[in-house]
Order: C-alpha cells, then sequence, then structure tokens
C-alpha cells in the first residue's frame, strides 16, 4: 500500500524565516526545497498580473483575486514585495479586518503551491501510485485543502485528476481505483482540540482494481 499525507511540515510554518507564514515579517520565500530558484517574492515582483490572479484564484480560491492581483502590481511598482511584511501591507486594502486570517491564509497557499509546483507534484504522484501498486493494493490519502482534495477524489474515480470519465461500448468505467469510504474520513472533535491544523485534514482509501 502507499499512505501519503500531503499537509506541509509545521516546523517549515514555525520558522519564520522560510516565509511561509503570514505571522511572521519574513523574507517571502516559501520554497520547501531551499536550493529551489523560485521565490514567492518572485512569483510576486515578476509574474504578470493575470498570471497572479489566476494563481489566486485557482490554488487559493480567493474572493477577490483580480483586486488583490491589481494591489500587488501597483505595489511592485513603487517598490520590489521582498518580505511577507511587504505583502501584507501591499493587500490591505482588500482584506476586511474581521476576515484577515481566513483571506491571508488562502493567499498564502496560492503563493506556497506555485513555488513548490504542488498541484504539478500531486498529478504525478497519482499516476505512479496506479502503475505502482499491485491489484488489491490500498492508496490512503490525507489532503489538506478542497482543491487537492478534489484531484484526489477525481483520480480515484476516474483515473484523471479532471475527472473526466473514460468509458467502454458498454458504459463501464475505466478507472484503476475504486474507493472505499464514499465520504473522506475527518478528525474528530478530540484530535481537533489536540490539533488545531488537524481540523481541515481528510482521509480517502483506494483499493487498486485488477485482476
Amino acid at each position: 500500500g502507499i499512505l501519503a499525507d500531503l499537509g506541509v511540515s509545521s516546523h517549515q510554518f514555525d520558522t519564520a524565516e522560510r516565509g511561509f507564514s503570514f505571522r511572521f515579517d519574513a523574507p517571502l520565500d516559501m520554497r520547501m526545497n531551499t536550493e529551489a530558484s523560485l521565490t514567492a517574492a518572485d512569483v510576486v515582483n515578476t509574474y504578470p498580473r493575470e498570471e497572479i490572479e489566476k494563481i489566486l484564484r485557482l490554488y487559493g480560491e480567493v474572493d477577490n483575486p483580480g483586486r488583490i492581483a491589481r494591489l500587488i502590481e501597483s505595489g511592485r511598482a513603487a517598490a520590489a514585495i521582498r518580505t511577507t511584511g511587504d505583502l501584507d501591507k501591499c493587500i490591505a486594502p482588500a482584506i476586511p479586518e474581521f476576515q484577515s486570517h481566513k483571506i491571508l491564509a488562502k493567499i498564502y497557499q496560492a503563493l506556497r503551491i506555485e513555488v513548490n509546483h504542488e498541484m504539478r507534484s500531486l498529478e504525478k504522484f497519482l499516476s505512479g501510485a496506479a502503475e505502482t501498486l499491485r491489484p488489491g493494493g490500498r492508496l490512503v490519502i490525507i489532503t489538506y485543502h478542497s482543491l487537492e482534495d478534489r484531484m484526489v477524489k477525481n483520480f480515484i474515480r476516474t483515473g484523471n485528476v479532471d475527472g473526466k470519465e473514460d468509458k467502454d461500448i458498454y458504459g463501464r468505467l475505466h478507472a484503476p481505483f475504486t474507493a472505499l469510504n464514499r465520504k473522506p474520513i475527518l478528525p474528530p472533535e478530540e484530535e481537533i482540540s489536540a490539533n488545531t491544523r488537524a481540523r481541515s485534514a481528510k482521509l480517502r482509501i483506494a483499493t487498486r482494481n485488477g485482476e
């Protein structure tokens, strides 16, 4: 079997200089692999406004990605956005104070996913799991946000992350896996109380099809 926990390391979130969290004023980095070349500062300072808007919409599911992307474009024209504090100040006009934590979390998530190519890596992993597991093997995946959970759910159901169904002439679906739980398993309240970062976790289990 294969077990995958897609969560980001708490150590990375809590190490200020890694730039993953808006709780600290630190370099806007977000690289999981510190030897990689692309940083979050590169994204906000060099990507076209339209591409930043797309990243915020797709990877963060941000409600007003266009306005935030325009604020970033305007802010970097005045001075480079180098730190988390620079970014927070730049986009502050679009962040209601009573929702600031939730919205900033989505924005930082979107940038982190882009910097680390997380969705492409997940798609490659899922394809590799289908090729590697023998019939009857188990695939167990813990996801933490709706985008990656949707990709995992689609892949289990259809064999691709987009959820496009491929059926034979008899209407039978070609899919490498069969889901063992229709709905994801969620953490109980006592676990969330002990570890608040578990609150968004969803666990899906599937069995590899075949003879």
